[in-house]
């Protein structure tokens, strides 16, 4: 995490106003060191077991930050060609690949077994035909897993609950055994595993056991039918701490947790995203005004919904910290960004010292789902991205123009 030496803000030995004036705002910055601890950490948790730690690259898709985690040897968890592509142009070893979403398409799927990845995480009946055709076309065989909804409510948010009955996610878990035995009958299949991923910012090992114990007795039916599930894969998740009254379990809290379930034979899978990225990645924002309306303080900032859309669409909270830190008096703030919504904010009645205007502001914990989630809405370009090395700094996304707007349009 950030933190102050004397009255300036730090990200590793940077001070962050150094970064405002050499980049300009908005600007996205992660730090190098926590994004390596934050992988390492799941590395140490898995042990003596087989298995591996995919980033789920949607959290965070920056081709720098993907490089790094395929030279650590992550695998990574895609969930569109295009993320496949990302991956594979960053040096992820195709056999460290594995696909999920729901609603892959033909070509999508060619491109996928044509780059030789390693698994699809299987999601209906229906996609089971579609890649068995492709496979067949293409004389491939198309390694899969099941993923299985086993029916758990995580406590998160609803939008980003995936296990929970009467999503869209994933084969009801009643439907599970079936689905094994139709995927057996089909030449072009090889079927590795199973999956399940109940949800996202989930901050208890309860409902990620419960999952894994249904899974658990899947396996044991799918077992004696004669199909083999070498690989059980846990997907992601793990939710971690965007406020000082949060307590998110650490990897090894998890694992310890899951492994007990299953046999010392299974290889396991696990799909972190929000854990490796978020609090290694920060939204550095300028004081364009000060203002008050009916009573109200606000500091209107550079940085808008379009490029962090959690504070709006989730109701997120990103602890806001002031780049210089002064003994002002604390006031009770909102901290809004520049768009034409009053949806568009950072945060809410914060209380705040003295920021004047021109200063600086960091929203933290944003480097998951943040740029990777950001528009041109309004017409505004795309923000820079920067990585935090030590003392040094290296430019990883250059920031948008205003001709970039119209790069594609004919």
């Amino acid at each position: 995490m950030p933190q102050f030496k004397g009255n300036d803000l730090y990200i590793e030995r940077v001070k962050l106003s150094d970064i405002a004036k050499k980049y300009k705002t908005s600007t996205y910055i992660y730090s190098k060191s926590k994004i390596v601890t934050n992988f390492e950490n799941y590395k140490k948790a898995l042990g003596h077991r087989k298995g591996l730690i995919c980033f789920a690259c949607k959290a965070n898709s920056n081709g720098t930050i993907l490089k790094l985690l395929a030279k650590l040897g992550a695998g990574v968890d895609t969930t569109s060609g295009g993320e496949i592509y990302r991956c594979l142009k960053a040096g992820f070893d195709p056999s460290k690949i594995v696909y999920a979403g729901v609603g892959k398409t033909a070509e999508e799927m060619e491109y996928a077994l044509k780059s030789r990845i390693f698994m699809f995480n299987v999601e209906s009946f229906e996609e089971l035909d579609a890649i068995d055709k492709i496979a067949a076309k293409i004389k491939v065989k198309a390694k899969i897993a099941f993923r299985i909804n086993p029916h758990v409510d995580p406590a998160t948010h609803s939008y980003i609950v995936t296990g929970k009955k009467g999503t869209k996610f994933g084969i009801p878990y009643k439907e599970a055994v079936k689905a094994y035995l139709a995927a057996k009958q089909k030449k072009n299949i090889e079927i590795l595993g199973i999956h399940s991923h109940i949800g996202s910012q989930i901050l208890d090992t309860v409902s990620f056991k419960l999952a894994a114990q249904k899974i658990k007795k899947i396996v044991d039916s799918v077992e004696k039918n004669g199909i083999k599930l070498e690989y059980v894969n846990f997907g992601g998740g793990l939710g971690i701490e965007y406020t000082k009254d949060q307590k998110a379990p650490s990897p090894k809290q998890l694992m310890s947790e899951l492994f007990p379930v299953f046999d010392e034979n299974k290889k396991f899978i696990f799909e972190p995203g929000r854990s490796i990225i978020a609090n290694a990645g920060h939204l550095l924002a300028k004081v364009i005004y000060r203002k008050i309306s009916g009573g109200k303080s606000f500091l209107i900032t550079d940085a808008g919904l379009n490029d962090l859309i959690r504070p709006t669409l989730y109701e997120a909270y990103h602890e806001i910290l002031p780049v210089k830190m002064t003994a002002d008096k604390k006031i009770k703030t909102d901290v809004v960004g520049p768009i034409c919504e009053s949806g568009d904010f950072m945060g809410k009645d914060r209380m705040l010292p003295f920021v004047e205007q021109g200063g600086y502001l960091l929203i933290t914990c944003a480097g998951a789902y943040g740029f990777a989630m950001s528009s041109e809405y309004n017409s505004r370009p795309l923000l820079a991205e920067v990585l935090v090395n030590g003392d040094k700094t290296m430019l990883i996304r250059k920031r948008a123009k205003y001709e970039d707007l119209l790069l594609n349009e004919i």
